[in-house]
Order: C-alpha cells, then sequence, then structure tokens
C-alpha cells in the first residue's frame, strides 16, 4: 500500500512540477505514462533486490560475508542521484561490480538482454521521482557535464 501511495504522489509532483518557469530542468518528467511505464519496470526487475519501496538492503552500507556490499536504495537516502544518466543506464544495462567489493563478479546483474533502451529510460526517469529537488538538480547537471565532456 506505501507503494502504491508513493507511487500516486510521484505521479502528482511530477505533474505539479510542469507547472513551474523551470519545469524541463525539474521534473523527471512531464509525461506521466513514462512514470509508470518505470515504476513497472522497477517492480518487475529491480523491487526484489532494491526493495518495493526503493529502500534497498538491510545494512546497505555496510559488507556482507562475501565482503560486497549489499544492494543500495534508489531514493533520497542512498546515492543513485549521484551519477549522470549515461551511468545509470551504463549500470543497468551492463551490470555493476562496486568497486569496494571483495570479489570480482558483477553485484548487479546486466539487464541489456532484458530491458530495452527505453524500458532503461523509462526506469531513471521513475528513479528521479523518488529524489529531493536538491538531487534531481544535481544529477542533472552531472548528465548535463557527461554530454559535454563526449566528443
Amino acid at each position: 500500500m506505501f507503494s502504491s501511495t508513493r507511487f500516486r504522489l510521484s505521479i502528482a509532483l511530477a505533474g505539479a512540477f510542469t507547472l513551474t518557469s523551470h519545469a524541463d530542468e525539474m521534473a523527471p518528467s512531464s509525461q506521466p505514462g513514462l512514470i509508470e511505464s518505470g515504476h513497472q519496470v522497477y517492480q518487475q526487475q529491480c523491487a526484489v533486490c532494491h526493495g518495493e519501496a526503493a529502500q534497498g538492503s538491510p545494512n546497505w552500507r555496510r559488507p556482507d560475508d562475501q565482503g560486497n556490499l549489499p544492494p543500495p536504495p534508489h531514493n533520497a537516502e542512498g546515492h543513485t542521484w549521484r551519477h549522470s544518466d549515461s551511468m545509470l543506464q551504463r549500470m543497468i544495462s551492463q551490470g555493476w561490480r562496486d568497486p569496494f567489493n571483495k570479489t570480482q563478479r558483477l553485484t548487479m546483474p546486466a539487464f541489456e538482454q532484458t530491458l530495452t533502451p527505453k524500458e532503461i529510460d523509462n526506469l531513471i526517469v521513475y528513479l528521479k521521482t523518488l529524489w529531493t529537488p536538491e538531487q534531481r538538480n544535481f544529477q542533472m547537471q552531472q548528465s548535463r557535464d557527461s554530454s559535454a565532456a563526449k566528443p
């Protein structure tokens, strides 16, 4: 129930942001359909590890018995918002091994065979609804800087 309420609130907030003069910079998306699609992808593919409400695993900051960091939250408590769109797309499609982990295996599986690029984009749009406006601004700047650095 909390997840459903939070989801509806996220869509409402995204719609409210579109009324501001900086809607394109603040809103995760002005198209609620993208958020809904991303939410469905999240629930089907991500929630099993990162939690239905994107809260992450308990004790996600401490390595487990194998020396791996558990799945982090994707909400405002986590650090997903610190990565550019292109980095998030790469992490989701190719998988991720946290550099602090003791093992060499991917700690997040690759989804390039499971999700389309559009589904990954929609997932990222949904994740942005879980962050504060300040976090979205930071992430947007990271994405701009990342795009500007490409040849």
